[in-house]
C-alpha cells in the first residue's frame, strides 16, 4: 500500500512569541509546510489569539503559507482585515456563522483560499450544500481554543467518514486537523486520511529539541506506520 502523503501546520500559539522570528527560521529549515494562526475573540471560545499585525509581520519574513483558523462570533467582519494582512487560507467555524455561504464568498473574493471548522459534534451533514465553496476542511479534535487538550474519542470515524465524503464528491477539498496531534496518534489521523496536521505543544513545541528535528522526527514516525 502506497505511503499517503500528509502535511505539517506549526501552530505558532504554542510557541514563545517573544522568539516568533527565529522560531520561524527554524521552522522553515525543518521544511514545515504551513503556519496555523489562531484567532480568538473570548468570546465564541475563552481566550484570545493573534492578531492581523502579527500576521502581517510574520508574512514580510517567511514565504510559508500561513492558515488562519477564526475562532470568533461573526468572522466575516474580520476576513478583509486578515486577508489583507497575508492570509493565505481563512477557516471559519460553521457554528460561528450566520450566512455561511456569504463568509465564505467574501473569502474567496479576497483572493484567499476558504475552509469552514468543525467542532467534533458537528455533523459532516453541514458541508453538503458549501462543497463548492470551500478548499478545506478543518476538523476539531478537541474542543476549541484550549491548548493541550486530550484527543476526543471517536475522531479517527470522524476523519474516515469526512475522507470517504469528500473522495465520493470528486471535489479537491484537503482535510486539516486540528488538536490531539501527538506521536501517538498522528499515524493514525493520516491513515484515516488526514491532510494536515496542526501540530502543537504535543509534537513539535517541545523544549528538549529545536522545531526542526521534532518536524524530521515526526515525518519519519508517520511514515514508518503507514
Amino acid at each position: 500500500m502506497a505511503q499517503r502523503k500528509f502535511k505539517i501546520a506549526a501552530s505558532l500559539i504554542c510557541g514563545d512569541h517573544a522568539s516568533i522570528k527565529d522560531d520561524i527560521a527554524v521552522l522553515e529549515k525543518g521544511k514545515v509546510d504551513y503556519l496555523h494562526f489562531d484567532v480568538m475573540d473570548g468570546v465564541f471560545v475563552p481566550r484570545y489569539g493573534l492578531y492581523p499585525e502579527l500576521l502581517k509581520g510574520i508574512k514580510e519574513i517567511t514565504a510559508i503559507p500561513i492558515d488562519v483558523h477564526m475562532m470568533t462570533e461573526e468572522p466575516a467582519r474580520y476576513i478583509k482585515e486578515f486577508a489583507e494582512a497575508g492570509a493565505d487560507i481563512i477557516a471559519v467555524h460553521i457554528e460561528a456563522c450566520k450566512h455561511l455561504h456569504h463568509t465564505l464568498k467574501l473569502i474567496r473574493d479576497a483572493g484567499v483560499k476558504a475552509g469552514v471548522v468543525l467542532n467534533y459534534a458537528t455533523p459532516l451533514s453541514a458541508l453538503d450544500y458549501i462543497m463548492d465553496d470551500i478548499d478545506m476542511v478543518e476538523l476539531m479534535a478537541i474542543n476549541p481554543g484550549i491548548v493541550g487538550h486530550k484527543l476526543i474519542t471517536g475522531t479517527m470515524k470522524k476523519i474516515a467518514d469526512l475522507r470517504k465524503k469528500i473522495d465520493e464528491s470528486g471535489k479537491n477539498i484537503f482535510i486539516e486537523i486540528d488538536g490531539g496531534v501527538t506521536p501517538e496518534s498522528a499515524p493514525e489521523m493520516v491513515r484515516a486520511g488526514a491532510d494536515v496536521l496542526v501540530c502543537g505543544t504535543s509534537v513539535i513545541y517541545k523544549k528538549e529539541k529545536p522545531l526542526d528535528e521534532k518536524i524530521k522526527e515526526l515525518r519519519e514516525l508517520i511514515n514508518s506506520k503507514q
